[in-house]
């Protein structure tokens, strides 16, 4: 299977076993976003969020995590078998354009092109709630196919503390359109929504899923400085579902 090569826009050329390869690291390298420096990482910096209900955030309403093991080797099982409950929407996730599009695609029908490629990090103030066209337009971004944004969630630590935060940035709806406008084929954020808490209508989830644009919810990014990398994210293939947790890397270009 690794020599089953193809090739997926930018120049990327991947194999079947090639992204298990790019993201596989040792327990010491998985703690929450932390630069990953041995040779044979070739520089990927994971960037998702560890899922573990004593750090993780849920947004609030969503389905809590809880994590149990069926067997354990620990108590003398003579194997370790585990059980995972949760929301689609959980730690490091994509929404697919299902979530809010009621014809869009489910998560296991999102192509590989969004999801994989160049992408720009973006450092949003801390005093900066509201993502807006003002504040979007301040920033270089424009002809990037991916735009993440790094905000007050990454600087206060947010996504590796189990209080949910209502206040955390978001991405205003005239900020989505011009992003949508001009062709960025996947966004993402440091926190569990790009949508203001509360939003009368969830207009940027429609405007970008609208348009078949992924959303990337929930990066780890406390460590990652802007600039230009390489990014790799791909969800759980969940078939029917509008969303999916992922594993997120980055490479910095």
């Amino acid at each position: 299977m690794v020599g089953q090569k193809r090739r997926i826009g930018h120049g990327w050329t991947i194999g079947a076993g090639a992204l298990v390869v790019a993201v596989a690291c040792t327990p010491a390298q998985q703690s929450s976003g932390v630069a990953i420096s041995d040779s044979s990482s070739g520089g990927w910096i994971d960037a998702t969020a560890t899922l573990d209900p004593a750090t993780t955030p849920v947004y609030e309403g969503d389905a809590p995590m809880k994590f149990d093991f069926l067997k354990d080797m620990r108590k003398g099982d003579g194997f370790t078998l585990s059980v995972y409950s949760m929301g689609a929407h959980s730690g490091t996730h994509i929404d697919a354009p299902m979530h809010f599009v009621l014809t869009g695609a489910p998560i296991d029908r999102v192509p590989l092109e969004p999801l994989i490629g160049p992408a720009r990090v973006i450092d949003i103030p801390d005093g900066v709630q509201a993502i807006d066209a003002a504040e979007l337009g301040r920033h270089d971004w424009k002809g990037m196919p991916r735009v993440l944004f790094r905000t007050r969630s990454s600087v206060r630590g947010w996504m590796s503390s189990s209080t949910f935060h209502r206040d955390f940035a978001y991405i205003a709806p005239d900020a989505a359109q011009l992003l949508a406008d001009a062709g960025v084929r996947l966004v993402g954020v440091d926190y569990i929504s790009a949508e203001q808490f509360a939003a009368p209508a969830p207009m940027t989830h429609r405007i970008l899923l609208g348009k078949g644009i992924p959303i990337v919810e929930g990066l780890s990014l406390e460590r990652v400085s802007a600039g230009d990398y390489d990014m790799i994210v791909l969800p759980i293939k969940v078939a029917g579902h509008e969303g999916a947790p992922a594993r997120a890397v980055l490479r910095k270009r």
